[in-house]
């Protein structure tokens, strides 16, 4: 399969962040990417940096104006795309939503972020609701995709739930960074850690692993930090964790990759892991904590 990273900085004008980002998806179809993966949020700013009730206007209808835009461009280019937008369900009713577009322009389905954060320039629990369409695979033309979104991309439940579910793909658009004050050695920690996690889904599932983050730097409106740089390394991953590709941390990039969709099943049967769970013992994982 060839698959489509479109890794972008962005800034406060949507029409001119869609309008490149729908440019570089034409440029990948014509070099015969299939699908293509777009960042979490890909039309604006990470608004999230700030509890700003001004931002609910960023978000959209699914299905809209702005839906349409990927859907025409899709059936266009012949290609799978994975959205990443801002829902607006119904008056006061907002999700983190990845719509998946199949490539005649059709929704072929959708995935509402279940894992919200709430942290210092990450307040999105002002804004989404967390989903309650569960861990549900996509089917599309190029296979059925697991579909979850950044803050999901820390919780190995999700991923194996998607897996069970007969995920071919896990993919995760994301919007993570570094803050200022963090020394070197932090940096590399974070960052290391989130490529280590999500090598461990791939390697624990048996199933390759996209992930798309955003790039560049980003002021705090508040200017109560000095924002947010978002640390670029988008990645392919294959079902053993191998690594098949690793953007830059501060450079755009529009890149397609090639993974071999066989191995997958060459790699369950050397590592035959969903044989071998104790699902008798794992009742507990339903449990917040176990106490004493």
């Amino acid at each position: 399969m060839k698959v489509g990273v479109i890794q972008q900085h962005n800034n406060a004008d949507t029409d001119n962040n869609r309008s490149r980002l729908i440019e570089k998806i034409r440029v990948l179809a014509a070099q015969g990417a299939q699908i293509i993966v777009l960042q979490e949020l890909h039309d604006s700013l990470y608004f999230c940096q700030v509890e700003s009730p001004d931002n609910f206007d960023l978000a959209i209808k699914i299905p809209s104006k702005v839906t349409d835009i990927y859907s025409d461009v899709a059936k266009e280019c012949g290609v799978v795309i994975v959205t990443s937008l801002f829902e607006q369900r119904a008056t006061g009713l907002y999700h983190n939503t990845s719509v998946v577009f199949e490539s005649d322009g059709t929704v072929a389905g959708k995935y509402r972020k279940m894992h919200i954060p709430d942290d210092p320039a990450y307040y999105e629990k002002f804004y989404f609701t967390p989903g309650d369409m569960g861990f549900e695979p996509i089917n599309t033309s190029v296979g059925k995709l697991g579909v979850l979104v950044c803050w999901d991309q820390w919780y190995p439940e999700a991923a194996r739930l998607m897996a069970l579910k007969g995920a071919e793909l896990l993919i995760y658009p994301t919007a993570i960074g570094w803050e200022s004050t963090d020394t070197e050695d932090e940096k590399k920690r974070q960052r290391d850690a989130w490529m280590i996690v999500q090598r461990g889904h791939a390697v624990a599932n048996g199933l390759p692993v996209i992930t798309v983050n955003r790039v560049g730097h980003e002021p705090d409106p508040s200017k109560s930090t000095a924002g947010i740089t978002f640390w670029g390394s988008s990645f392919v991953a294959g079902p053993q964790g191998e690594l098949l590709y690793v953007a830059p941390d501060y450079e755009e990039v529009e890149k397609i990759v090639d993974i071999d969709m066989k191995r997958s099943e060459n790699v369950r049967r050397w590592w035959p892991f969903l044989r071998d769970r104790r699902i008798e013992f794992f009742d507990k994982l339903s449990m917040r904590y176990i106490d004493d």
